[in-house]
């Protein structure tokens, strides 16, 4: 068996519980990583930066995420599909879905790099950002999108792989490139003084240094599928099956980053010290968020597999093991960072000489004892909504997600947050795990029947003796 070969994982059989925590894992590790690049950003501007550099920075965060998820929903779609291709064993169609994904990054990579940094400067007035920190906000966001090609070639060429049980090697390349990315901030911030440009362009380098690591894996990768230059072409029909997968998942994110998008404005309102302590907040929950999105993330690879494979009994498992282990990480862990609280958001935040700025240090800390002691709930979002597109419904989901999630936060802004004694960072923030709650249960609900329709699908089959494709 050769190297490439034993780094996939067969997820239709064997235990599946050690499976899937293992499949996770490397998982979790590469989103942390990932969300060290913000953090490093935050906390270098932090301490040697300018006063508004940590909430000129994290006014971008739900911006950048409203314009990326949409398109990067598109490598859920090329997950789904390879994972369903290597669970079914059907090797050259594999080989076409990781052509035509991997042109649709660079080309999709581009269009977002021009249109967004083209843009930011609008999107920011709109967003109403204060003016203290509108400029430096400006200058992150249009560096910040010239890397965006380099970002989704990560990312997509990530997903091949872990579709067909590989989630080490993007680990290893996002370690290498994250230790790039402290030192570039460092130079970049305190040597050049660059401030918020400095580690936006020592982000871009960085993400430059994950695809190209990527990109060369895929190139000598001998598993599955195989990836050679001379013979890259686009197929219009698995392009059109990945955005009918990826597109709704897609959409899903930008629809809660649209909610966010309007959160953020809203706590705009209440001046730039309490943004700079919502930015140290939302990057301090990211590291919760990130280890039950990626559960989630192999919860769909499992589940896909097996759908691949006509194994209705694993997907059921795949679906217990992940909610088992989202609500695990999200207490553990959530309930850690409560704990911690304070001490955490003062590594992000400090006013003129060095002091901690105690009006952010509250702000911060408001929002984060309401957020992770109920990210639980985030995690069991996740995991239903992944396992739904697993079986072959990625609209369904976005559906869900755009009433529950953002229709929901939209009316609250507009009617709870109105009333007075609701009217708080606080009072805003309780609109999560609201939503959360809402769309995990109608999510739920969904699944069991739709699980019930296609276990009496693959049951008719295997009546007929009829082959599964």
């Amino acid at each position: 068996m050769t190297k490439s070969l034993k780094k996939e994982m067969d997820m239709t059989s064997g235990n599946l519980l050690k499976k899937l925590f293992l499949f996770s894992l490397p998982i979790i590790l590469s989103g942390e990583l990932q969300l060290l690049y913000n953090a490093a950003d935050l906390i270098v501007c932090g301490k040697f930066g300018s006063k508004y550099s940590v909430g000129a920075i994290s006014e971008t965060g739900a911006l950048i995420n409203l314009i990326i998820q949409l398109f990067l929903g598109l490598s859920v779609g090329a997950n789904v599909l390879m994972s369903r291709c290597f669970g079914a064993n059907l090797q050259e169609k594999g080989q076409r879905i990781a052509y035509t994904s991997m042109i649709m990054s660079v080309i999709i990579g581009v269009v977002i790099g021009v249109f967004g940094a083209f843009c930011s400067g609008y999107f920011l007035v709109w967003m109403s950002a204060p003016e203290a920190i509108i400029g430096l906000s400006t200058q992150y966001l249009r560096i910040y999108f010239i890397g965006v090609p380099f970002s989704l070639i990560y990312n997509f060429g990530a997903s091949l792989l872990r579709a067909v049980g590989d989630t080490r090697r993007p680990f290893y390349f996002l370690a290498v490139a994250g230790i790039f990315n402290v030192g570039f901030n460092l130079i970049f911030v305190i040597v050049f003084k660059m401030d918020v440009a400095g580690v936006a362009l020592g982000t871009i380098l960085s993400q430059a240094i994950s695809a190209g690591c990527i990109v060369v894996c895929l190139v000598r990768n001998k598993g599955f599928f195989k990836f050679s230059f001379k013979e890259m072409r686009f197929y219009k029909h698995e392009a059109i099956e990945i955005a009918r997968v990826g597109l709704p998942a897609g959409l899903q994110g930008a629809i809660f980053s649209l909610s966010n998008v309007l959160i953020q404005s809203s706590v705009n309102d209440f001046g730039a010290d309490t943004v700079n302590g919502n930015g140290a907040a939302s990057s301090i929950e990211g590291f919760v968020y990130v280890t039950m999105n990626s559960v989630a993330q192999g919860c769909v690879a499992f589940v896909s597999a097996n759908y691949g494979a006509g194994n209705m009994k694993n997907i059921k498992k795949s679906v217990l093991y992940s909610t088992l282990f989202v609500c695990i990480f999200g207490i553990l862990f959530g309930g850690l960072v409560t704990v911690l609280a304070k001490p955490l958001l003062s590594v992000y935040i400090r006013s003129s000489g060095g002091i901690v700025a105690e009006e952010a240090l509250e702000a911060g800390y408001s929002r984060l004892i309401v957020i992770c002691l109920t990210y639980f709930l985030c995690g069991l979002m996740d995991v239903m909504a992944y396992a739904i597109r697993g079986i072959g419904y990625s609209l369904l989901p976005t559906v869900v997600s755009m009433i529950g999630a953002c229709g929901l936060r939209i009316l609250w802004i507009y009617t709870i947050f109105e009333i007075e004694a609701m009217h708080t960072l606080q009072g805003l923030a309780i609109s999560y795990p609201v939503s959360w709650l809402l769309t995990f249960a109608v999510n739920l609900l969904i699944f069991i029947l739709l699980y019930k329709r296609k276990k009496r699908y693959f049951s008719q089959i295997k009546e007929n003796d009829e082959t599964f494709e």
